[in-house]
């Protein structure tokens, strides 16, 4: 028996090798890169820039119109990197004037009905368990996970290297390298075996274990934290991300130990 025909509209570019498979819908200006695959019953709209090698599975809705009453039917985008498989019913905006897209990086993993809203940034690496909610303009970083049904408030940032609790709902920004959980959600330690996974040493793990301490479990305010910081550990590539990252923070980063 002959299987139904997607819809492709002419002007869209498939790369080599890209499969189509019945019901599809795919819209003018998308760019779809080779060996992926565009599952049944997926809508692929204008804006829509795929990466190579990616899957995306039944009912999902990428580079969506935003969800947001600013955007006026100005040119965005909504860009997913190589090797990023997206699972049965997401949805992923296209971005506003604010920012101009929506990203995904590569090698990311957004499981059953995760919503991407406009104007996001994922890292590279990243895994959303399912019905994960990010509202618009939140930033995740690089190999963060996030546990099922979390929530995410507008304009949150998420350093690298995170494990993020399910059911959770982030309001205030998650500084890099930790695990956060409970509700209201806060500090529950350093996400080592994350870290060990991803070769980071001993000695590196223990003095971020050190600089949390220092940040979540001291008398000490956020202010005067980091500059005991500066002054008392040895400079490093994870020391000054931290640093960076708390001092860069508009919202303020989550509460710690109780």
């Amino acid at each position: 028996m002959t299987k139904p025909a997607p819809y492709i509209h002419p002007d869209a570019k498939l790369g080599k090798n890209v499969i189509v498979e019945p019901f599809a819908y795919i819209e003018a200006d998308v760019v779809i890169g080779d060996n992926t695959w565009i599952g049944p019953n997926t809508c692929i709209m204008e804006g829509a820039r795929i990466g190579n090698n990616c899957k995306i599975f039944s009912g999902a809705q990428i580079a969506a119109v935003p969800q947001d009453l600013k955007y006026e039917g100005e040119k965005t985008y909504a860009i997913i990197g190589d090797n990023t498989s997206i699972r049965e019913f997401v949805t992923v905006s296209r971005g506003t004037k604010a920012h101009g897209e929506t990203s995904i990086g590569s090698n990311c993993l957004l499981m059953n009905y995760v919503h991407i809203a406009h104007d996001c940034i994922l890292g590279d690496h990243c895994i959303l368990s399912n019905s994960v909610q990010v509202a618009g303009h939140v930033e995740i970083g690089d190999y963060t996970v996030v546990g099922g049904m979390a929530g995410f408030r507008q304009f949150i940032k998420v350093g690298a290297h995170v494990m993020i609790s399910g059911k959770a709902f982030v309001r205030k920004d998650v500084p890099p390298y930790v695990s956060a959980a409970r509700e209201p959600l806060g500090y529950s330690g350093v996400n080592a075996l994350g870290l060990r996974r991803r070769g980071f040493s001993n000695e590196v793990i223990n003095q971020i274990q050190e600089m949390y301490r220092v940040i979540y479990m001291s008398d000490y305010n956020t202010s005067k934290a980091l500059t005991v910081l500066e002054k008392e550990i040895t400079p490093s590539k994870e020391r000054d991300t931290i640093i960076d990252f708390i001092r860069s923070s508009e919202r303020g980063i989550m509460k710690g130990v109780e």
